[in-house]
Formats: structure tokens, sequence, C-alpha cells
């Protein structure tokens, strides 16, 4: 919940108490194909760009890399699953990358994206069980610099009444991450160098994944890891890590909660991030400690590359190779067999035999 004292003094407090699809990649809104729970509302980007269709990220946020002086367009949904109609105000807003989330404290404008984005109307009224779509433009003006920007377009649910005869204000929110500059787009990339186990206070085991965004883009990481060779050459997992954004050219640790019941001991750990359409993976033994406590040194990762494609893929590989040149040849032979048969003046041995016969 964000709190600003002039709201304060006014008896108005502007409150982020539902912000769908800013807490991580997994979004609270109703998705493409889900249904709106009752008593809520969604709010979703409807439409990706063409170049982008292969990119979950662009089915989830408003990605795109733009020249100065281009303009898109997205569109967006907000749907009701409540029994009575609601009237959604509709605008964008500014947003920040700090300790690894991403930060919006809701209102209109703040940064020069949320004064570049509109929504095509301020408002939408919302029946009972039904959706409604808008159109978000962003117009890049031609001064613009080159970097990267962040914002929201939120949709900002009718006042309640809080306690202290406060009034609350509801935000759900699309984030925007926008780069401008010439050109194609920076590329994303990033390395895992290290890992670290640890146990938290509670006494239950972590793995702490050690990130360096090596791109021209921030990352939204997701991802996961498994555990195996451990006492008793147990296996466990997969483990899903918490969801970070790391800003451009800046290192921090994606988090991985293990089963309580992990013992301690030495573990080979595996762990597979990724961000979009990039993805790493790298792996470390580990030892995991028997109880909380200081934090151990990193241990160096190694990456762990895809494997290409398995043996029997090659035995067909090959035998397709070797049947195709087995037919060239034979076509070949044909083609030079008829190319030297006699055209007239003489009968074919056949011909001669018939011949014979008469």
């Amino acid at each position: 919940m964000n709190v600003t004292r002039e709201a304060l003094r006014r008896g108005l407090v502007a409150a982020t108490l539902l912000i769908a699809g800013l807490s991580g990649p997994a979004i609270g809104a109703s998705g493409a194909d889900s249904p709106t729970p009752d008593n809520s509302i969604g709010f979703r980007l409807v439409d990706a760009p063409t170049d982008r269709l292969a990119d979950p990220r662009a089915h989830i946020y408003i990605v795109d890399h733009l020249a100065p002086g281009t303009t898109i367009h997205r569109k967006v949904e907000v749907s009701n699953g409540g029994a009575t109609a609601l009237h959604i105000r509709l605008y964008a807003g500014a947003a920040t990358l700090e300790g690894g989330e991403f930060k919006a404290p809701g209102g209109p404008g703040g940064n020069e994206l949320a004064g570049w984005t509109s929504v095509s109307v301020p408002a939408v009224d919302v029946p009972a069980r039904s959706t409604v779509q808008a159109t978000v433009t962003i117009a890049v003006p031609s001064s613009a610099s080159t970097g990267e920007r962040y914002g929201v377009v939120w949709a900002e649910l009718p006042p309640s009444q809080g306690g202290g005869g406060v009034s609350l204000v509801n935000l759900t929110g699309v984030r925007i991450y926008l780069s401008v500059g010439p050109g194609g787009e920076p590329a994303s990339s990033f390395v895992i160098p290290s890992l670290v186990a640890s146990r938290d206070t509670q006494g239950h085991p972590i793995v702490s994944v050690q990130v360096r965004n090596t791109g021209g883009r921030a990352l939204d990481l997701s991802g996961h890891a498994s555990l195996s060779g451990g006492p008793g050459r147990l296996s466990a997992g997969p483990f899903d890590a918490k969801n970070e954004t790391l800003p451009i050219g800046q290192s921090g640790e994606v988090l991985i909660a293990l089963d309580p019941a992990i013992p301690s001991g030495s573990w080979k750990v595996q762990v597979t991030l990724r961000s979009g359409l990039i993805e790493n993976t790298a792996e470390a033994v580990l030892q995991v400690p028997a109880t909380s406590g200081p934090a151990q040194a990193p241990v160096l990762a190694t990456p762990v590359k895809k494997p290409g494609p398995g043996a029997p893929v090659l035995i067909v590989a090959v035998v397709l190779v070797g049947a195709v040149s087995v037919g060239l040849a034979l076509t070949f032979r044909r083609r030079r067999r008829q190319s030297l048969a006699p055209r007239g003046g003489w009968p074919l041995p056949q011909q001669r035999a018939r011949a014979a016969v008469r």
C-alpha cells in the first residue's frame, strides 16, 4: 500500500491494493482465455506485435523498441466478474525498477513515457459479467533520447471505504517496457556467475542465484531449480524461483525456496532462468547447511549447454543422406545409359534376336 502525506491530509489514501501484472510475470489479471473470477476485475493486454508472437512477455506486457518519431497502438481489455456494473478509469502512469522489483506508485503521469502514452477513452463503464476494450497509444516524439523507459497502463476501480473514514483507491495495471533508439533493438542477455545455498531465519533451505544483466534490456526473470546427488542419492524438485526484475547493466539475485524437508549435505543444483525468449542453465555442487547462519561463499556456476540432436536423430539423418545419394547415383547411371543407347542405324540386341527368329 502506497500512502502519501498529502492524501492523508485530505482524508484520502491512494493505495495500490491490486497490481495485477506488476508483482511478476505470473499475472493476477485474467489471461487471454481465462474468465475473470467472481467479484473481481481483470485487466489484460489483448494483442502483441507480430515480430514478438513467440515472446511470452509480449503477451503480458507492452514490450517494444521504437525509433524516435514512431507511434504504436495496443489493445487492452477490462473485464468485470462482479454482479454490478463498474465505472473504471483508464490512464498511464510512471514506473521504476528498484531492488529487483517493478515499482509503480499509481496515479497519472510521472515520467516521459507516461506523457507519451494515452488511452482511447479516459474511463469505461463495464457491465456485470462483461468485458470492454480500449486502445493504448504510445507516441514517441522525434526528439526523444535513446534509452529504456518504464510505465503502467492503469485501470482504476471506484474508491472503497476503509477504516477511519479513509477512502481507498484500487488499481490494476499492465506494465510497459519501452526501449527508444535508432536501428535494431538492443539484445537481451544475462549470465549466472554463481550459486549460494543457505537457510532462512525459519531454517528453510534456499538457493540464491547470482545473475548479471549483460544485455541492453531490462529482464523479468523466472525459472526453477532441480537437485540431484544428495545424501542417500536423493533427488528433489523442480522448485520455482521468485520472480525478479533486473535493470540494464545490474546484478542481483533470484531466490529459490526449497522444500523444508531437504536434508543438509552436498547436492548438485541445476538452475534454469528465463526472460522472454532468453534462457540460461547453470549448475554447481552446493553444501546445504544444517542450520541458519552467515551466508556461505558463492560457488562458481558452470553453464549447461542445451543438448544437440540425439544419436537416433543423427542416425536417421545419415540414412536419409545415404538414401538420397544412392537415388541420385542410380538416376545418373540410368540417364547415362539412355544417352549412350543408339538412336538408329542398327537394331538393339533384343531387336536383332527377334529379327533372326523371323
